[in-house]
């Protein structure tokens, strides 16, 4: 996004920001979404459908000199064509140099406070994964003891490759989502261990079967783990659809990701556990 960002500002001349200052009832999009619009281009997105377009319109006309208002304030009803039945406060501001920055700035902001998503596995389901997550507002890292595998990954998405990955498990910031589906299914037991050692992580998800989660459940019953433990573990992932191509495992899993990040559930310990710790 920073890329076509910049981009757009240094070829679209003259622009118009076009931001939602207001959001009241039902709406396409939240307060602050926001799009930029050249003569002949746009960026971003304020939710798509008639209210776009007019916006896109607008600011057109403003580009055009042939309309003047800088703010309008649009009931999502029949008279525009939608029926969500909120209301929005548009504003539209001329882009200059300091528009420019504070926007690029906002997109910073953005970026630092978005959750992490660790991908332990580059293989085809991996990579399916990575390129699923690549467009969305997460830092997805693909993380691998085969550093060929790490070729051929999503633009955007981070690399690491490393000899053993259930040693980096203890660091990975709170509240991320991490998907287990390395090559070796004794390496995808210990990084599973590790994660449902933590007790606030949003997601750990782990590719399998039903037969791999009682194995695993063995394993880690013999190892000292706590069998309830296995409550905080999605496996398999991506549902219970029988159709196994990784495009299609990648999109359900995408979902459950972000169902729990959106939720802000973390896979804390329950009270048997802590009681136990204790």
């Amino acid at each position: 996004m920073f890329d076509a960002l910049e981009t757009f500002l240094a070829t679209e001349k003259p622009a118009i920001l076009v931001e939602i200052a207001g959001a009241k009832g039902s709406t396409p999009r939240e307060k602050d979404a926001w799009m930029l619009v050249s003569k002949k281009a746009q960026i971003g997105t304020i939710g798509g459908g008639q209210l776009e377009y007019l916006a896109i319109d607008h600011a057109r006309m403003l580009l055009a000199e042939k309309k003047h208002a800088l703010k309008l304030d649009i009931p999502l009803g029949p008279e525009i064509g939608q029926c969500c039945g909120g209301r929005v406060e548009i504003v539209f501001t001329p882009v200059d140099s300091a528009v420019a920055e504070n926007l690029t700035a906002r997109l910073k902001a953005d970026d630092a406070e978005n959750p992490h998503v660790y991908i332990f596995g580059a293989g085809h389901t991996g990579k399916a994964l990575a390129a699923a997550l690549a467009p969305l507002p997460l830092h997805t890292i693909a993380v691998e003891t085969r550093a060929h595998e790490l070729n051929g990954l999503a633009a955007g998405v981070e690399t690491i490759c490393v000899a053993m990955p259930e040693a980096m498990v203890a660091n990975i910031p709170p509240h991320s989502a991490v998907v287990i589906l390395t090559h070796d299914h004794a390496l995808d037991f210990l990084i599973a261990a590790e994660a449902l050692k933590r007790g606030d992580l949003a997601y750990v998800g782990m590719i399998g079967s039903a037969t791999k989660r009682a194995t695993f459940a063995k394993w880690l019953q013999r190892e000292g783990g706590k069998p309830s433990a296995l409550n905080r573990l999605t496996t398999p992932i991506g549902g219970k659809t029988k159709d196994k191509r990784p495009a299609v495992i990648a999109a359900l899993t995408t979902a459950e990701i972000l169902v729990k990040l959106a939720n802000g559930k973390s896979t804390k310990a329950t009270n048997s556990e802590r009681k136990t710790k204790k």
